[in-house]
């Protein structure tokens, strides 16, 4: 049997899709298909499998023929490419198996697919692949269960081609004990956190190196520290003790703003090799926070738990909302004062969306808010919901918020702000961390820069001359510094042609 693996194309310009930075690093995707090669490491050992990506290469006809089934995963933001590459397989003869966010909530729209595989695959794959083979699958596998992770096997790193990504993904766990009103994580994965062992972690680890891979590695959990005892008992030891004698290796997630009243936890995060984390601060008005039933984040100075955490060696990552019920049109400065005040770097800012499946989009569909069910390009400044402040004041503030927090003034005094903050890192990382000619394309793209060059250089000869043990650091705030503001104009563009 071969299998081929199909992963659609994010045609969206979005913000955590570093298109530009992707250009200086010679590279075409940013992350890899995780969900999708840890399926094809729960198909049969027998069948042939082929992956393609189509971030990195059209599918191609031979492709299609050589195959005698298609699986195909997406997120919502991958919709239009995933239902053109079906099509493509159907009209060719071959029958489709999908699966994945997109599907959980939307499979009464793509009537055409053979097969979905709903919720996860450690559960539902095996009952569809024993009744494939038997002749007598049905169309939808469900459950209602979540699965043990100590099931889960290594993923298939060996499909990708790994010199096209920037990055590599790995997971320890699944589930987040809080129930933010917005969020499709506790429909899709629950509140019961759930993690791999260890063991299966390094040996995941391990894959990686002995496949020649050296560089940033993700671990794409919803919450990484939901088991903040095992961490610290085993699992960040055993990194520790595996990098000990690798290079290279930096290490990047996700985790509740709690983990700034751990210090114990952040110091072994960095001894690990993790440089980074992302906080899901979403609001600095509290009463918006209560609306989401954001919890984690209310009764505590989010603005020191940003700097405790970087005085400890973590940059801190932020993801923001705006268009809460709760928000006036003061938001936008309030937004903006605080990431610059707190120096983070990189602020990922969007618009609230209601997905299907959160106790958001049920709540406003009963009051009649809903304006369509598929949610908008929330990071280009859309929504599908009716927002109380009124779509055109929230898309302007949008705009206008996302211009100033990207102009080249703003961000590079937000990395002087963090470098300020922060410690010299404990990983030593080479300049040339990303290539000797991606260094020497940097310096090209500065020289000719028009609008900014003069900013960044001040930061680049700031920067050696203040933390010289950052400069590879700002080399990537250099690179993301472009992709951001490119992205910024792009949104301000999209909202001036719409008037």
């Amino acid at each position: 049997m071969n299998v081929l693996l199909i992963w659609p194309k994010f045609e969206d310009h979005l913000f955590w899709r570093i298109d530009c930075a992707l250009n200086i690093l010679k590279r075409k995707n940013d992350h890899p298909p995780l969900g999708l090669i840890t399926v094809a490491a729960m198909l049969p050992g027998n069948w042939r499998k082929r992956l393609v990506d189509a971030n990195i290469a059209d599918l191609a006809e031979k492709d299609i023929q050589w195959a005698d089934i298609a699986f195909i995963s997406a997120y919502y933001v991958q919709k239009d490419s995933a239902r053109r590459l079906m099509l493509r397989c159907k009209s060719a003869g071959l029958e489709v198996v999908a699966g994945g966010p997109l599907f959980n909530w939307e499979h009464d729209q793509f009537d055409k697919i053979d097969y979905i595989v709903l919720n996860e695959a450690e559960l539902t794959l095996p009952l569809f692949l024993k009744d494939f083979e038997r002749g007598i699958a049905k169309r939808i596998y469900n459950t209602n269960s979540f699965a043990n992770l100590k099931d889960t096997p290594v993923p298939l790193f060996e499909l990708l081609e790994l010199n096209q990504y920037a990055c590599m993904n790995i997971q320890f766990s699944r589930g987040c004990p809080f129930d933010c009103e917005f969020c499709s994580i506790s429909s899709l994965f629950g509140r019961r956190y759930r993690h791999k062992s260890s063991g299966q972690i390094i040996a995941e680890l391990d894959k990686l190196y002995n496949l020649g891979w050296k560089g940033l590695i993700y671990f794409a959990d919803d919450n990484f520290i939901g088991n903040k005892k095992y961490l610290k008992s085993s699992l960040l030891p055993e990194i520790i003790n595996w990098r000990n004698d690798k290079k290279g290796f930096i290490f990047q997630t996700e985790a509740s703003i709690d983990l700034a009243e751990d210090p114990q936890l952040i110091d072994l995060m960095v001894k690990s090799g993790f440089d980074s984390v992302t906080f899901g601060i979403e609001s600095v008005n509290k009463n918006s926070l209560a609306e989401i039933k954001k919890s984690q984040n209310l009764n505590r100075d989010l603005m020191e738990s940003v700097k405790r955490t970087q005085r400890a060696g973590l940059e801190v990552v932020g993801s923001f909302i705006v268009g809460f019920d709760n928000d006036t049109p003061e938001i936008f400065h309030q937004q903006r004062d605080f990431i610059q005040k707190c120096g983070i770097v990189q602020a990922c800012v969007s618009i609230l969306n209601a997905y299907p499946g959160t106790r958001l989009y049920e709540r406003l569909k009963t009051d009649r808010r809903v304006a369509r069910r598929t949610p908008g390009k929330r990071q280009a400044g859309e929504t599908n919901i009716l927002p109380k402040m009124g779509n055109e004041t929230l898309q302007a503030g949008f705009s206008k918020l996302l211009n100033d927090l990207y102009s080249p003034s703003e961000y590079c005094e937000r990395v002087r702000v963090f470098l300020q903050e922060t410690k010299d890192p404990t990983i030593k990382i080479s300049p040339l961390v990303y290539g000797p000619f991606v260094f020497l394309r940097l310096l090209v793209h500065l020289a000719f820069r028009q609008k900014d060059k003069k900013h960044y250089w001040e930061l680049m000869f700031w920067t050696i001359r203040n933390h010289p043990k950052m400069l590879s650091k700002v080399l990537k705030f250099t690179i993301f510094g472009h992709h951001f503001q490119k992205f910024a104009e792009s949104c301000a563009f999209r909202q001036k042609s719409k008037r």
